[in-house]
């Protein structure tokens, strides 16, 4: 039972960080009904930003949370004036294979930077230290803080989305562009506003998860899929469905645990030969697949 409660108590630490890696994607899409192919690399931005900060300034890792989410927010509204505003003109396979692009560049820009190899961080007041939480849950102390923190920050961004004139303004744009240029809303900048909220959100990820996993320049082709799962699962335009779906992916990212426990409950012996670990990421993929087929506009709905 430990083995269970161990899992699924990991899962949630990791689908609350993860919710918040989709929650950038799911915005941009509300607002522009546009698909943001590079929004794993924006995520490995926040990663190296979140690394390098803390290594040349010495400040706790944890810290440089501001720095991720100013940089992320300053490559979204770059992204938007400098070519999306552009390609949204055009047909969707311009929009599609636009972010596609960007995608690719920003990769091999990284690449050209910082090279192949993984970086990690291996400074900081939590680091290599853990929790017992009881249930035989030992937890990380930086998966800790970083699920709170993501909690913190998703909450924040769903305040100024339901609870300012802002957000209000997103909102119309994404209901009625039409109707929200007639009411004296710029929808232009709503649209960049989006892009620079997509941006600062997936980089405050980012610089959370580096503080417990491995940063290089492929990176983003993982969390770029991963969200577009937790999206698909919660609903496109959704940002409390991101929520939820991030916690439910977050635990099936943790079936090799409630695999071992099966195994040790029914003490099959085929059981312990499936490589589970090397897997779990197909599960979570194979759920994006299911929900496509069967309920595209996932659990949550979509904005029509």
């Amino acid at each position: 039972m430990d083995i269970l409660v161990s899992s699924l108590f990991a899962g949630l630490l990791i689908g609350m960080v993860l919710a918040m890696v989709a929650l950038g994607l799911t915005i941009i899409f509300g607002v522009m009904e546009i698909v943001n192919f590079a929004h794993g690399e924006f995520l490995m931005v926040g990663m190296y930003t979140g690394l390098l900060t803390a290594q040349a300034t010495g400040m706790e890792p944890l810290l440089t949370l501001p720095v991720a989410a100013a940089a992320g927010f300053l490559l979204g509204i770059i992204c938007y004036f400098g070519f999306v505003k552009f390609v949204i003109r055009g047909p969707m396979v311009a929009q599609l294979l636009g972010t596609f692009g960007l995608m690719i560049f920003l990769r091999n820009l990284a690449l050209l930077f910082f090279g192949a190899e993984d970086r990690a961080i291996h400074q900081g007041i939590l680091v290599g230290k853990s929790f017992n939480i009881g249930m035989g849950v030992i937890a990380p102390a930086t998966k800790l803080a970083a699920a709170a923190l993501s909690v913190i920050a998703f909450w924040a961004v769903w305040l100024v989305i339901n609870r300012t004139k802002i957000g209000k303004a997103l909102t119309a744009t994404s209901l009625n562009p039409q109707g929200a240029r007639y009411m004296g809303i710029s929808t232009e900048r709503m649209n960049a506003l989006a892009w620079g909220i997509g941006g600062g959100t997936v980089t405050i990820a980012g610089a959370l998860l580096v503080n417990f996993w491995s940063v290089n320049p492929f990176i983003g082709l993982l969390f770029t899929m991963i969200a577009f799962a937790i999206v698909a699962l919660g609903g496109f335009g959704s940002v409390s469905g991101a929520f939820f779906a991030g916690l439910a992916v977050g635990v099936i990212t943790e079936i090799p645990g409630i695999w071992d426990f099966l195994t040790y409950i029914f003490n099959f012996g085929w059981m312990a030969d499936v490589p589970m670990t090397s897997l779990k990421y197909m599960w979570v993929y194979l759920a994006y697949f299911v929900i496509m087929i069967v309920r595209p506009r996932g659990l949550f709905g979509w904005k029509r």
